[in-house]
């Protein structure tokens, strides 16, 4: 990390940060051994808020919490990446940055996906694409058979010995829950049809973002697992809301069970929030904050993560002999 010089209060700042990120009990990964991965979606990063950025303080807590994983997809990325690239500065020269062009109109939010990666952990392998809608002949030509909201971004990655491919997600709220059931099959279809594709890059298909799924037994939930993803074991039960509260599970990680077996037991939700956002931004510095508006610097969402084993040796050994 490079924090530079730091005021007093910044450094203040930073170590009740660090506290709140000690309790999240996040173990170091180790080098080809173990990848921490993360999603988190940070509230219309990039967007000027009353001709103003970000303050410098937000800049360095976001670097500070994103240091703490391996590799990062971040949603609500904004067309201007000028507060990315203040982000990258802080994290240091080991880190790289892959993301997606933005959506050009209001409805899309203007909005792109981004993947943050400690190099000395993580290999970009090449694959950078976003999502090709399903496409149907008709009258002799081939159309679109839905229309992204917001198109998925999909990378290929290697650590260890494991390679795979991410693919995160943004689902448009809509007027409501009804709304995301559709969009929410349509891509659980699209991905177990390209997985299933004879030249895909990597059969380990990890999907994340943000869902915009309240809880997990309902029909949104069960319209993006109809196809076969899961969520990590490491992360069922009731404990990693990704809402401020805590209690709406709106961002997920999820796989293939039967392909993609390297989650570890140790996964949850950063949370930097604790229902105390005036510990990271007291009012004597910042005396016209009110709690949207720390949404605003901070997110409105917390990070979720889990922790892949990426020595598969033995599963690749373990192949072979049931081939036999």
């Amino acid at each position: 990390m490079f924090h530079g010089r730091l005021t007093p209060d910044l450094a203040r700042g930073l170590r009740v940060l660090r506290d709140r990120i000690e309790l999240a009990q996040i173990p170091p990964s180790i080098l080809d051994e173990t990848l921490n991965l993360a999603t988190w979606n940070i509230r219309e990063f990039g967007r000027r808020r009353r001709r103003s950025r970000r303050s410098a303080a937000a800049i360095h807590f976001i670097a500070e919490i994103l240091s703490q994983f391996d590799l990062i997809a971040i949603t609500e990325v904004r067309d201007d990446l000028t507060d990315l690239n203040r982000v990258m500065t802080v994290l240091g020269p080991y880190w790289r940055v892959v993301f997606s062009d933005f959506n050009a109109d209001r409805a899309g939010n203007r909005e792109r996906i981004a993947y943050l990666f400690d190099k000395r952990a993580v290999v970009f392998t090449g694959l950078a694409a976003e999502a090709d809608p399903p496409r149907r002949k008709v009258r002799g030509e081939y159309r679109a058979t839905l229309e992204w909201w917001r198109s998925p971004f999909m990378a290929s990655f290697s650590a260890g010995n494991f390679d795979f491919i991410l693919l995160t997600v943004h689902i448009r709220w809509g007027s409501g829950a009804q709304d995301r059931v559709r969009p929410l099959k349509e891509l659980a279809r699209w991905i177990d049809k390209r997985r299933k594709e004879k030249h895909v890059v990597d059969k380990d298909i990890i999907v994340v973002g943000d869902f915009n799924i309240p809880a997990l037994d309902d029909d949104l939930f069960k319209a993006i697992t109809s196809k076969g993803l899961a969520i990590p074991d490491v992360l069922r039960g009731t404990d990693h809301g990704s809402n401020l509260a805590g209690n709406k599970r709106y961002d997920q990680i999820l796989h293939y069970p039967r392909i993609t077996k390297s989650f570890t037991n140790v996964g949850g939700v950063l949370d930097f929030y604790r229902d105390d956002w005036r510990a990271l931004f007291p009012a004597k510095l910042y005396p016209s904050m009110d709690q949207r508006e720390f949404t605003y610097q901070l997110s409105d969402h917390l990070p979720l993560w889990a922790q892949l084993d990426t020595w598969t040796d033995d599963e690749e050994l373990d192949q072979i002999i049931a081939r036999r």
